[in-house]
């Protein structure tokens, strides 16, 4: 079909508004002035000056400008900058930083409304001019971008159309910085170079105080992030020098910040004893995939023209027939010539295909690197390179999540390629998230590998910390800067320096005078004190670093098909249990329930409570226990009063294990058979059944998802399995037992359903007559003495876990005992208790042991100690399973005699029940009754119970809300104001500190200058040197 077909067609237009609309990609500031420093490093500059011009007319007040003397563009290439998406760096084996040809637009938008670029490449000047204010101005909706070029030698235009030329000149005079061809001709001159590029963005975006984004004031040789505190913020976060030292994993261009070079790093050389370790994985399949099918795509189209070519050429030469004319052999040797070339094209492209193909099922090799960051131990973490350029930095994973001393300070550096994994637009994040989490948590195992092959723990942590001057007990506290200790972290990390002239990278011998010594920023490899590299042509120092290897405790084929058939076996049961459910759509459906199952606390089987325990890393210390709750002198009831002790308890009926893990009700006190209960006795390996209580569900919907989410994480599990396995493959599950295991984890794990929701619980046995009756607990749990009237299935499930109880003792089973590894505890230490973790389990024939260490004691005190489960030395901080138990009843379950169920047969005690529930409600409503609220304290204490039922709960705490928010916003505006003075103030203090000491270094440099006019042979090279001169001085004068 012709070209001229698709004229009448609609096109894809790009509105002005997607300027601004695109720059939004870029949350962080600095990472849109990063985005200019990629293309100066892409087009292989050697340098780049990022400086600043003060335009007061211009909004802002200056403008910012990027200069390098990269290969620069001719007026073809520049074309390409305005074409969005478009880029010739876009290959599978391109190591170039941009990708996706959006960097300098998105980046440029976003720092300022506007920005000419001035580019010099050959005997060609071109100038591009993309403005958003022009397109405000004249009301224009499509993007508009003037392109004049001129000669390079004669300065004149090169435009064809004079007419063109001219508008495009005009518009840049009316809405740009520069009024006239002379001042345009100066910024050309700027580029010093053969080639080069000069971006200059201004109408800088402001903050809502209509101050710029950027701070160039507070220091010239920075720009800083303006508003941005400097406690408790990374530096580079808050200064774009710091950012810009760490940008690349391997630096060759330097960067002049406000005339000033920036010190970059090689983070690998910046490490105290940096360990390196390979890792292969196949688990990185994401971008690979896409690659392969682009190249099948590739291959089947040229493959298709081929055959379309072939076809013509045989046709051809049907149609020349003996036709031996010059004109008809040129026609047809073309055809040939052309059929033969895309044959040849096909056939590359189907081998490029074959090849990506085979290296799909090939891992991908990445070298992890680790160290310790003694120069300042609170910046610790990951960073995260691709194709050398930094995306995540200070990702914490691994031991470094728990927030304790382990791994702290360590530093981790990882370059992944672009065929790994692929970084998001703005290049600070990854667009794969399944496949990046997989990567942190690699890091996260071998970063404890690390940890261990450094001796660090072994040796002492604090120890170790104090060896470098890290004194103080607050971990962000810089060390000392004692003499002693900066020559002890000196000599521990050689000093790397880059040559200015041939931008090799040096290490430079340890040197006592050179400690904390500021070298020059034009340094050469002249300067260089080992003879084996003060020249430019010697090689470049490579890093030998060591190498080290991940050991995992593999587990045997038996083993694991061991526990696969016991957890196979546990979700069948909760699967079993789960259809024995009854769902409540109404108010009236509650009260049909027993009375013990309608008045059940719903709090105690709420997992939330769990959850946001286990999610806090450390606790304060907590207080001993009260003695009338340490040693209860009677059992503590909370819903009913206990009944008599002669009177045995009924047996409860079976109830699925994830509504079984709810915190027990009070018990009745149990026969002189029974043992009490102990410590050991709070963490079975099955949870012992209980009465049937109101147990809740999620929604089918919200069921579904946490499935799917379960589903996924065995499948990770699974493919990481195969992937560390060598030995022969396993047995693996089938899809239904599988999609059954998940259904009873989502059940267990199922959070309670929010208010308003529908609920489930357990079918009550039904009573043979009318009313609701409690059957009675009978000694023997066999089944020749269960009732008739429990029903079978119960009856069956209740000798089950009595044939099981004797195998479910976690005293004597080791593996249930290490489960308590990890464990929050309390450990009583000369009559203090103090907080700590639970790091080891050691088991015997006749008790357990745990090995607590403890999160802060007293330095005359052993920070870890070995303590017996059982004694009274040791209390939980939070319980080792979702039971929701605090330590105070733990306690109570402890010390106590076992309390007892409620007996809800008697009439007269769910009576008393419900009187001190309605007098508890009336309480707690009284106490937190807002002055406004429609419905007065007085009437209050006047409700009846059918009343408070009615109570609007909605409206009573949305308006307790309100008022603790305006009383939550008085404070912060009131703290606010006091930050902020006290913030002025301290700037103020910094400036004056900071011309003080700039007087007194010009007070020494003078001093000096003025001994050597006296002694020629004086050699001054350190303030303590000149003070120790100075202090002879004034000695010998004294004598």
């Amino acid at each position: 079909m012709a070209f001229s077909n698709y004229k009448s067609l609609n096109r894809a237009q790009l509105t002005v508004e997607y300027l601004h609309t695109n720059s939004t990609t870029h949350e962080f500031l600095f990472g849109a002035l990063a985005e200019l420093v990629d293309n100066s490093r892409d087009a292989s500059a050697t340098r780049i000056d990022i400086y600043t011009e003060k335009r007061p007319e211009l909004r802002g007040g200056y403008m910012l400008c990027f200069l390098d003397d990269g290969i620069g563009m001719d007026p073809n290439e520049a074309t390409h900058v305005i074409q969005f998406g478009k880029s010739s760096k876009r290959s599978p084996e391109s190591t170039q930083i941009g990708q996706y040809g959006n960097g300098l637009k998105s980046g440029s938008m976003r720092i300022g409304k506007d920005f000419i670029l001035f580019t010099k490449k050959g005997s060609t000047l071109t100038c591009l001019f993309l403005s958003r204010t022009f397109h405000e101005e004249e009301g224009l909706d499509e993007v508009i971008v003037p392109l004049p070029t001129w000669d390079l030698n004669t300065k004149k235009p090169m435009n064809s159309d004079p007419e063109k030329y001219a508008i495009e000149t005009e518009l840049i005079f009316k809405y740009s910085p520069f009024k006239n061809e002379q001042q345009l001709m100066e910024q050309f001159n700027k580029i010093e170079s053969s080639s080069g590029t000069l971006v200059i963005i201004y109408n800088l975006k402001l903050m809502d105080n209509r101050e710029p984004e950027l701070d160039v004031e507070t220091d010239h040789q920075d720009i800083l992030m303006a508003g941005m505190p400097f406690e408790g913020v990374k530096p580079e976060r808050r200064s774009f020098r710091a950012y810009a030292a760490v940008l690349y994993i391997d630096p060759r261009m330097r960067i002049f910040i406000q005339g000033h070079k920036v010190r970059t790093k090689r983070l690998s050389r910046c490490l105290y004893k940096p360990r390196v370790y390979q890792y292969s994985s196949t688990r990185f399949k994401t971008r690979a995939e896409q690659e392969v099918k682009k190249a099948d795509h590739m291959a089947k189209i040229a493959k298709e023209k081929a055959r379309e070519a072939e076809s013509k050429r045989l046709a051809l030469e049907a149609k020349v027939g003996d036709d031996i004319s010059k004109e008809s052999r040129v026609i047809l040797r073309k055809a040939e010539d052309t059929a033969m070339m895309l044959r040849r094209d096909a056939d590359m492209k189907k081998k490029i295909q074959e090849t990506k193909q085979k290296a799909l099922k090939e891992p991908k090799e990445l070298a992890f690197i680790f160290g310790v960051n003694i120069e300042q131990r609170d910046l610790d973490g990951i960073f995260v390179y691709n194709c050398s350029r930094l995306i995540k930095m200070y990702e914490k994973t691994g031991p470094q999540l728990e927030g304790g001393m382990a791994c702290g300070g360590v530093v981790g550096v990882v370059d992944v390629p672009y065929l790994v994994l692929e970084p998001t637009h703005n290049k600070q994040d990854f667009a794969d998230a399944k496949e990046y989490r997989h990567l942190l948590k690699s890091m996260g195992e071998h970063l404890a590998q690390y940890w261990k092959d450094s001796n660090i723990a072994q040796k002492g942590i604090v120890k170790f910390w104090d060896e470098f001057g890290y004194l103080s007990a607050s971990w962000s506290a810089p060390p000392s800067s004692e003499q002693r200790y900066r020559r002890r972290r000196a000599m521990e990390i050689p000093l790397t320096i880059q040559c200015d002239t041939c931008l090799k990278w040096r290490t430079l011998p340890f040197q006592m005078d050179a400690v904390d010594r500021r070298y020059p920023d034009s340094w050469v490899c002249l300067m260089n004190p080992d003879s084996n590299h003060d020249r430019c042509d010697a090689s470049e120092q490579k890093a030998n670093l060591p190498c080290g290897v991940l050991k995992k405790d593999k587990q045997t084929a038996e083993v694991k098909q061991k526990e696969l058939s016991e957890k196979i076996k546990q979700q069948q049961e909760k699967l079993e249990a789960l259809q024995k459910t009854t769902t409540i759509k109404s108010a009236a459906d509650i009260k049909k329930l027993p009375l013990e199952v309608s008045m059940r606390p719903t709090t105690a089987s709420s997992p939330q409570a769990t959850r946001s325990s286990e999610r806090s890393i450390t606790r304060p210390r907590s207080p001993p226990l009260p003695p009338h709750l340490k040693n209860p002198t009677a059992p503590l009831t909370r819903a009913t009063p206990q009944r008599p002790t002669q009177t045995p308890a009924p047996p409860p009926p079976k109830v699925e294990p994830a509504r079984a893990r709810a915190a027990p009700k009070p018990t009745a006190k149990a026969p002189a058979k029974t043992p009490p209960p102990s410590r050991s006795s709070r963490t079975p390996a099955k949870p012992l059944p209980t009465k049937p209580a109101l147990a809740t569900k999620p929604a089918p919907a919200s069921q579904r998802k946490r499935i799917k989410e379960e589903e996924e994480e065995e499948e990770e599990e699974e493919e990481e399995e195969e992937e560390s396995e060598d030995e022969k493959p396993q047995i693996k599950k089938s899809k239904i037992v599988a999609a059954a295991g998940n259904r009873g984890k989502a059940v267990e794990k199922a959070p309670p359903p929010k208010r308003g929701k529908l609920a489930e619980v357990v079918k009550p046995p039904q009573p043979e007559k009318k009313g609701v009756t409690t059957p009675t607990r009978h000694p023997s749990t066999t089944p020749s003495s269960v009732p008739k009237d429990i029903p079978a299935q119960q009856h069956e499930a209740k000798a089950k876990a009595s044939e099981k109880a004797p195998e479910q003792d976690p005293e004597k089973d080791p593996k249930n005992a290490q489960k308590g590894k990890g464990l929050l505890v309390e450990v009583r230490v000369n009559k203090e208790w103090y907080t700590g973790k639970v790091i080891a389990v050691e088991t015997n024939k006749e008790s357990v042991r745990w090995k607590v260490k403890f999160d802060y004691v007293p330095i005359s005190t052993p920070k870890d100690r070995w303590v017996f489960k059982s004694s009274d030395e040791v209390r939980l901080m939070r319980p080792p399973s979702p039971i929701s138990q605090t330590p105070d009843t733990q306690q109570e379950t402890e010390k106590g005699p076992a309390p007892m169920e409620p007996d809800t047969s008697q009439p007269g005690t769910s009576r008393e029940v419900t009187d001190s529930l309605v007098t508890m409600m009336r309480t707690m409503l009284r106490y937190f009754l807002t002055p406004g609220f429609q419905i007065r304290k007085d009437d209050v204490n006047s409700m009846t119970a059918l009343e408070l039922v009615a109570f609007p709960l909605k409206e009573y705490f949305q308006q307790y809300e309100l008022g603790l928010q305006s009383l939550c916003n008085s404070y912060r505006s009131r703290a606010d104001a006091r930050a902020k003075a006290v913030e002025e103030k301290s700037s103020n203090a910094e400036i004056k500190l900071k011309e003080a000491d700039e007087k007194l270094q010009k007070l020494r440099t003078n001093i000096v200058a003025l001994l050597q006019t006296v002694r020629e042979d004086i050699d001054i090279n350190a303030d303590d040197e000149l003070d120790a001169y100075i202090e002879d001085l004034l000695s010998q004068r004294n004598e």
